[in-house]
């Protein structure tokens, strides 16, 4: 048990655990006015640091565990903090993954400690960033005065969406498997968006299976309905699909019941599945009875006055077979976003956007033809880039 425990603790420090003051319960929010403190650094010589925490409100819960708003009373810095129960015979996938990313649309881990409670239970708690706005209080704001969210503003949160997801896929390699507007980040003055709970997310590696019982209901591929165990990060691509939906409609284009009715929703919009794109999705599945339905055209899912670039890059992510979706930096260069590589691109308010093409790793092994399309002349005129010198070329 003992090297369980020093394996877990692996790049983590332990929590001294202190409640310092009574805690003020707020309806279900029982950790609000917590103080936790943990001991940082202290390896190679580095000095040792004491971090206290004052836990704030609750912003987050679920099966995982909680997320909670913390300050730290050091310096007064705001985080939210993830804390799951930990299994002590194995090391936690969430935390193996979130050390290894680093992406302006990815949520950033600044450190991590385990706690115990008094029956011997072991939390991991992960301190990340903090940013107050969720996607899907977004769409409720909008939704609540019967409007639509400005366009602008679906390209900006679109793109940095297929940013993130272009970089988390080609880099460390990792689907995130339940993208969805709650798990999606959105800082209300800059507008920068990041993806967020990777407690679902994996490494795919080819050949090897996974479950297939992933990804909430609305935004899951069909693949996955199917029961397919071998599946690609494609599957992110369709929940980033239906999140574009979701941002031009309103409201969720497939909203199933069911995993049953989920089918249904998709075929009213896609029609029936013909048996080489049921093969496509799992190979294995061999029930070929379905009501054939026709596809409902595009331009009639959506209102009249959509742009028709919206409606096309709506459907090369939303196709039943999953080789056939672009990939999130191909989504990225599409002309839906061109708005957004004008050299006098601003927010409604005047402001700049936020930083959108400091392109890193997420490019290399980009063909040099879709790094061009990425690259505005503008941005490369500024940062006297050649495209010789840029990754992948």
């Amino acid at each position: 048990m003992a090297d369980d425990k020093e394996r877990l603790v692996d790049h983590c420090h332990f929590l001294i655990f202190q409640e310092m003051s009574a805690p003020v319960v707020d309806g279900n929010d029982s950790l609000t006015g917590h103080i936790i403190s943990t001991t940082i650094g202290g390896k190679n010589g580095e000095p040792k640091q004491t971090i206290s925490y004052m836990a704030e409100r609750v912003v987050g819960t679920g099966s995982f565990g909680i997320v909670f708003q913390a300050r730290c009373l050091e310096t007064s810095e705001t985080v939210a903090i993830k804390k799951v129960l930990q299994d002590r015979r194995y090391k936690n996938r969430e935390l193996q993954l979130m050390r290894v990313m680093d992406h302006p649309n990815v949520i950033s881990l600044k450190h991590c400690f385990f706690s115990t409670t008094t029956k011997d239970e072991l939390f991991l708690n992960l301190v990340m960033e903090y940013v107050p706005e969720t996607m899907f209080r977004v769409l409720k704001h909008y939704s609540n005065a019967n409007q639509r969210i400005p366009l602008i503003y679906v390209k900006l949160y679109m793109y940095q969406i297929f940013r993130g997801l272009a970089y988390i896929h080609t880099v460390p390699g990792v689907c995130h498997r339940d993208l969805k507007p709650q798990n999606l980040l959105v800082d209300p003055l800059t507008h920068q968006v990041k993806l967020c709970d990777f407690g679902s997310a994996k490494m795919l590696v080819k050949g090897e299976a996974n479950i297939s019982y992933i990804c909430s209901r609305f935004y899951r591929a069909p693949e996955l309905i199917f029961g397919a165990t071998e599946y690609s990060t494609s599957i992110d691509i369709w929940s980033a699909g239906c999140v574009l939906a979701e941002l031009l409609l309103g409201q969720p284009l497939f909203p199933g019941e069911n995993a049953v009715d989920q089918l249904v929703q998709i075929i009213k919009v896609l029609g029936t599945p013909t048996r080489e794109e049921i093969r496509c999705m799992n190979p294995n599945y061999n029930d070929f009875r379905f009501p054939q339905i026709k596809a409902h055209p595009w331009h009639k899912v959506f209102h009249k006055r959509m742009p028709p670039e919206a409606i096309d890059l709506a459907s090369r992510l939303l196709q039943y077979s999953p080789s056939l979706r672009c990939t999130a930096l191909e989504a990225c260069a599409h002309p839906f976003f061109n708005e957004l590589r004008e050299p006098n691109a601003r927010l409604p308010n005047g402001r700049p956007l936020p930083p959108l093409f400091n392109f890193k790793q997420e490019i290399s092994g980009a063909s040099p033809e879709l790094i061009h399309k990425l690259i505005p002349d503008h941005v490369k005129r500024q940062l006297g880039l050649n495209l010789v010198h840029l990754p992948g070329t």
